[in-house]
């Protein structure tokens, strides 16, 4: 087991943590920085203080209330559905490819991808804002055609990692895809 410290393309450190389960079965984890305590408080500051200024024009405690719920069921949102706290890539030779990931109030999605359904997995790269941007993925076979692609299905895509970050992740999965 190895944790080694990157950045994300905006340069937010992120870590990459590599476990070797056996010769053919590996994990991978990128974590993102827990949620800031400082930026929930200057969210909540900024709604809260927006919300005195119009009680203090309105007079009316219905622009208090509900900017207190507002604040609330942001928060919940973001914890709940936006906010991931790590992303996880387990492939195993001979079963296939889990994908995961873990929000920041303890929920978890995760996908399996059988071997059989797998043509390769590639770093693709991407326009976005006038940027290049890297990204791993997985290519699934078509299954009338062996040398055609079905789909892409896009890995780590809340952290976001550096082609640096994405070298190492992409070389270890080769390893375990040509012992296959």
């Amino acid at each position: 087991m190895s944790e080694e410290k990157f950045t994300d393309i905006n340069g937010k450190p992120i870590s990459l943590e590599c476990r070797s389960h056996s010769s053919f079965c590996r994990e991978f984890v990128v974590s993102a920085p827990k949620v800031s305590l400082r930026a929930v408080m200057v969210c909540t500051c900024a709604v809260w203080l927006s919300a005195y200024a119009a009680f203090f024009v309105t007079k009316n405690t219905a622009v208090l209330s509900s900017a207190i719920v507002t604040t609330l069921v942001g928060m919940m949102v973001h914890i709940h559905l936006i906010k991931i706290d790590h992303e996880r890539l387990l492939i195993v030779g001979s079963l296939g490819v889990q994908v995961s990931s873990c929000f920041a109030s303890g929920r978890e999605s995760a996908t399996f991808i059988e071997m059989s359904s797998i043509k390769d997995i590639v770093i693709n790269e991407a326009i976005h804002m006038q940027r290049v941007i890297y990204y791993l993925c997985i290519l699934l076979k078509e299954p009338s055609d062996p040398n055609g692609v079905s789909g892409v299905v896009p890995l780590f895509q809340s952290s976001k990692p550096r082609l640096n970050c994405l070298v190492k992740i992409y070389k270890s999965c080769q390893e375990i895809l040509g012992q296959c």
